[in-house]
């Protein structure tokens, strides 16, 4: 007989919540109005940007510490603007990089067994943009190498060891940039931006 229905692995696979002990909960989450996914995740921490007073921060947790996370907990907060986006080092599980409304992106160096006090010193500033960072992405294969957008509509690829851009992309697009991706080696970057509507119409004649 002629199947009716495709037969796949994947039909009878149904998810299923974990336990509240092992769920992170009563973490301020930030609310400022920006397209993030507002956390980032790699084999040993997990970060969370939040909101904090008078800069912006993010949490940084082993991913072994669930449950109820005290409001005293201590933060990565070196922004003097909310933070936007966080993105984990590919090549180093203990190096993040934020950008921020400052218009600063920041590279951290994360102790081996996380966060006991606030961090506020970062490894390096990079400092190119003239307006708020809404975008960082590690480079895939090339270590060193961090891409950064902002809604000044430019694209910076940063060499974070000298704390220099090798690229800069400030004419490529006439609005903001909403988001960026890396091809698997590295060696294109795919942009997605805010086109702005033309005021000029088509009539027939």
């Amino acid at each position: 007989m002629r199947r009716v229905v495709r037969q796949s692995k994947f039909r009878h696979v149904f998810g299923q919540a974990v336990k509240n002990d092992q769920c992170y909960d009563d973490i301020r989450v930030s609310r400022v109005t920006w397209d993030s996914s507002f956390c980032a995740v790699n084999p040993r921490f997990v970060a969370i940007i939040v909101d904090a007073s008078g800069g912006g921060a993010f949490l940084v947790l082993p991913l072994h510490k669930t449950g109820r996370i005290d409001k005293s907990y201590p933060t990565v907060c070196g922004h003097t603007g909310p933070v936007l986006d966080i993105d984990w080092c590919p090549h180093n599980d203990q190096v993040i990089a934020s950008g921020s409304e400052d218009c600063t992106v920041m590279v951290w160096q994360i102790p081996e067994n996380g966060l006991t006090l606030s961090l506020t010193e970062p490894v390096v500033v990079l400092e190119g943009h003239s307006k708020r960072v809404g975008i960082v992405a590690w480079h895939p294969t090339a270590r060193n190498v961090l891409l950064s957008a902002g809604c000044d509509n430019a694209i910076i690829i940063w060499n974070v060891g000298t704390g220099e851009a090798l690229i800069n992309l400030d004419d490529m697009h006439v609005d903001v940039i909403y988001n960026v991706s890396w091809n698997r080696n590295g060696s294109l970057i795919c942009t997605a931006f805010k086109r702005q509507k033309s005021s000029n119409h088509l009539t027939p004649e």
